[in-house]
């Protein structure tokens, strides 16, 4: 089965050219196209594809809202939602990623990375370096809490080495790096992370990460 892929953006141009880059891919269909959120949330009703490909600067509807709409509680089987920025520092993808995105890319991207992101996307993981999560939340850290907060009672759902990879999750670390550093397998770890978003109500590690900025468990800046 082909991956039904939707694109939003307010350039017809921009449009096109991802088109003709995933129509050339066997794997991929493009089921239809959006100008705005409002278009967006019409289409994803009527063609339910698995991944929209969502711009988040848009006339009457941005992108952050229509992600929300798109991706929030209460929705059977929502399609993924694959962020475009211009700048990898927006400070609205901090908050398209809060509202549920799977993840970004920037609009310059190769090809065969817009390719492979729409995949990994349609394959329920998170195309995000959580590198790049951090740097996100760190630059934007005056919108994160001090850390003084109390701690969310959800938090307290998770086991010792739950938080811990929670943490390391969150500091960036990939699930091989996690393995190393806490001694135990890739599997394991791998089942830890699917522990903590069960129990949180995540959808990946990328909001896992938000979590443990926003919660305080993570501060920004530190190691």
């Amino acid at each position: 089965m082909a991956i039904r892929v939707l694109l939003v953006d307010d350039q017809p141009l921009l449009r096109t050219g991802f088109r003709m880059i995933l129509e050339a891919e066997q794997d991929i269909a493009v089921v239809g196209e959006a100008g705005d959120g409002l278009q967006a949330l019409d289409q994803v009703r009527a063609l339910q594809p698995d991944v929209v490909l969502m711009d988040i600067r848009m006339p009457r509807m941005d992108g952050v809202e229509a992600t929300r709409q798109i991706t929030g509680p209460g929705r059977d089987g929502p399609a993924k939602v694959l962020v475009l920025t211009t700048f990898d520092l927006d400070e609205y993808v901090v908050e398209a990623l809060k509202a549920g995105a799977s993840g970004f890319l920037l609009k310059d991207a190769p090809a065969n990375e817009l390719v492979q992101a729409i995949r990994v996307v349609a394959a329920g993981e998170a195309m995000l370096a959580p590198s790049i999560t951090r740097r996100l939340l760190d630059k934007y850290a005056t919108h994160l809490p001090s850390g003084e907060e109390p701690v969310p009672d959800t938090l307290h759902t998770l086991t010792d080495r739950e938080v811990e990879v929670l943490k390391l999750v969150a500091r960036g670390l990939s699930n091989a790096e996690i393995a190393a550093d806490l001694f135990v397998s890739e599997t394991t770890v791998k089942t830890h992370v699917g522990h903590v978003l069960t129990k949180l109500g995540l959808r990946d590690r990328v909001q896992a990460a938000v979590y443990a900025y926003e919660s305080g468990l993570v501060r920004p800046g530190a190691q």
